[in-house]
């Protein structure tokens, strides 16, 4: 007789984990918690939307060659960046005169598939961690371009401004709230059918609580992990009650899977 090697579970297996990140942006999050045995919900609060206006993203475009530094703080700011950049007839030799920074991998791995390679990415992927990499690099009056989403922390333009940098600040797209999938999130929460809750942003758990009201939140997440990908996130969550029991320490998509799985691996030992 043959015996057949037990299979492992996976460590995710019966977990449902809920995804509240623009859909287009979901794919790799869902794949690694499908990847780990999850039941994935995807639930998206946010949108990413063109900015009101392109015309001061394509002025900055433009003038280029002003421009010191070009400080990129996400992905989406880098494909808007480069579509627009396109559109002008121009390609990558534009920056040429400029050093790029990117605040994190994601954001640095999309300047890279464009063919730039950043020449600053900090060790803490937020605002404060940029600064303090950028600090004794700023020259007084060095002109920045950051281009960003419409609305966004004020810190990183405040320190810049502070090391004496001049900046300009111009809109590369915006993040717009999402509420169709409200009804079928809050079926899945009263059922107790969830078990955790992702935040990889601000915006999406802004607008993930403004789907509910205080005593709702309190009621229907009273048994749901809240899982936010870095401390900025996390104390947004928490201003609605939403406290996060998963952070990883470094803010990625693959950091913020390996918490989760490292939760319920701790939780299983604690048994």
């Amino acid at each position: 007789m043959t015996v057949r090697p037990s299979v492992r579970a996976q460590p995710l297996s019966g977990r449902r984990i809920v995804i509240t990140r623009a859909k287009e942006q979901a794919s790799g999050f869902r794949q690694l918690l499908k990847g780990a045995g999850a039941e994935v919900l995807e639930i998206p609060t946010i949108r990413i939307a063109p900015p009101d206006s392109w015309e001061p993203l394509d002025r900055a475009v433009e003038e280029l060659e002003r421009y010191r530094w070009v400080i990129f703080t996400s992905a989406n700011g880098v494909e808007n960046f480069r579509r627009r950049l396109t559109g002008k007839g121009k390609d990558l030799r534009a920056l040429r005169g400029a050093r790029v920074a990117a605040i994190g991998p994601a954001t640095a791995a999309a300047l890279e598939a464009w063919g730039i390679v950043p020449e600053l990415v900090p060790d803490e992927y937020r605002a404060e961690g940029l600064v303090e990499r950028l600090r004794g690099l700023i020259r007084p009056e060095d002109q920045v371009l950051l281009p960003r989403a419409a609305e966004t922390r004020d810190l990183l333009v405040t320190e810049l401004q502070r090391l004496g940098a001049r900046v300009t600040e111009v809109a590369a797209y915006r993040t717009l709230p999402v509420s169709e999938g409200a009804l079928s999130l809050r079926s899945a929460l009263k059922a107790g059918e969830v078990d955790v809750v992702t935040f990889t942003s601000s915006s999406t758990a802004r607008n993930f609580a403004a789907m509910f009201s205080e005593a709702e939140r309190r009621s229907l997440l009273r048994n749901v992990v809240v899982a936010s990908i870095g401390p900025i996130t996390a104390a947004t969550a928490g201003e609605f009650g939403l406290d996060s029991r998963i952070m990883p320490q470094e803010y990625t998509i693959p950091a913020l899977v390996r918490a989760i799985i490292e939760y319920y691996e701790r939780k299983k030992g604690a048994t």
